[in-house]
């Protein structure tokens, strides 16, 4: 993580790291996280804070005696514990002049397509202006299909639709070892990972603490998400005020995840590539497959061997070679009528024929490569994310 240049860092805090071990909110977690968020905004960096503690600062309000399990005490414990949670933070950022602006999100958000924009044109304002993002899910509303399961990967899905460069993720363990160090006092820990492979997958645990829902395999797969997008990722714990001033220039107690792939896709090709769902596909033949994967080029109606499904403009397609394999998704200009009736046809019958001027069936600005040859996915990662 380099320091010498201004970073927009997204820094997530889970449960356990704000809260007291049988729940309600620890005030001097609090205040030690909010003056290192502060340390890194006077440092001139953008900082979203994806923070966990809503269910866990409420449910001792409400007289659980322990985290509760079922749905509708999760959804009440959040609801109280949200302004609770808000007021916290607010109250602390006030002694730094700042502010912090609540954010609750749901799975649905990302999946629908003005919901995903308006949350990213809220935040880039909100950074503009100066102000603290404070991210959660909505755990209020929330049922299992809408969930994103803990807020590990909400911090990872965040950190990319807003093109972060650091996604620091803070925890009450100091990284990955290679062996649970509880019990074996040889365990080894893992200081810089430039790959996350089955064998590293395999080494993360299960469940998280008593007050929180993520464990160490919900952070490795966050990480897994965030590396893929370009973004540096940092797992572990510290203590003061430059806890996160020292994570970012490379001295965190923790382990750090980085690649050296540093080429973000912008955000509406991530709602593309991982949030929408496809209403239809599309097969094309081995020209058009060879000029979408490795020549930047678009799709045209005359590479197209099959139409399946129904769908308008405008909406989501999977787009396949004639083998069946999947070659990625995107936006498509033509309704499956349209395309139906153009397939294997010249740009110019499209324009004069079927009165089409804008003659892309898939515009390259709204197409997004998810397949590529094992031995040619280097030379071509870069291509695939402009």
């Amino acid at each position: 993580m380099d320091t010498k240049k201004k970073h927009r860092i997204v820094v997530k805090i889970g449960s356990s790291s704000l809260t007291n071990p049988t729940g309600g909110l620890s005030r001097e977690k609090l205040e030690e996280h909010v003056s290192a968020l502060a340390a890194l905004r006077k440092a001139g960096h953008e900082v979203i804070l994806v923070s966990s503690g809503a269910v866990a600062a409420g449910f001792t309000s409400l007289g659980y005696p322990s985290r509760p399990v079922t749905l509708e005490g999760k959804q009440s414990a959040a609801a109280v514990g949200q302004g609770l949670l808000i007021q916290a933070y607010n109250d602390e950022l006030r002694t730094y002049d700042l502010a912090g602006a609540q954010i609750l999100l749901t799975r649905d958000d990302f999946s629908k397509r003005n919901r995903y924009h308006n949350a990213h044109r809220t935040l880039n304002e909100l950074l503009k202006r100066g102000v603290l993002p404070i991210i959660n899910e909505n755990d209020c509303v929330a049922v299992d299909e809408l969930t994103f399961g803990d807020n590990d990967m909400l911090s990872a899905l965040v950190a990319g639709f807003v093109r972060a460069d650091d996604l620091i993720i803070l925890t009450d363990t100091d990284g990955l070892y290679d062996a649970d160090p509880r019990s074996n006092p040889h365990a080894k820990k893992f200081t810089l990972i430039e790959d996350i492979t089955p064998d590293i997958e395999a080494l993360a645990g299960g469940a998280g603490s008593r007050v929180g829902t993520g464990g160490m395999r919900s952070k490795i797969n966050a990480a897994k998400f965030a590396l893929s997008l370009g973004i540096d990722v940092f797992i572990g714990m510290g203590t003061g005020a430059d806890k996160l001033l020292d994570i970012l220039a490379g001295k965190g107690a923790g382990t750090y995840f980085r690649n050296q792939m540093k080429a973000p896709l912008k955000a509406h090709k991530q709602w593309i590539a991982f949030h929408a769902e496809s209403d239809g596909h599309i097969e094309v033949d081995a020209g058009a497959a060879q000029a979408l994967l490795y020549e930047g080029k678009s799709l045209l109606p005359s590479g197209i061997t099959n139409v399946v499904g129904e769908f308008a403009a405008g909406q989501v397609v999977d787009v396949t070679d004639t083998t069946g394999r999947l070659l990625g998704k995107g936006e498509v200009n033509y309704s499956s009528a349209q395309l139906e009736q153009a397939k294997g046809e010249s740009t110019a019958f499209c324009r004069e024929k079927l009165g089409i001027h804008r003659v892309e069936a898939v515009h390259r600005d709204n197409w997004v490569t998810l397949y590529i040859e094992e031995i040619d996915k280097q030379e071509h990662k870069e291509e695939i994310m402009q």
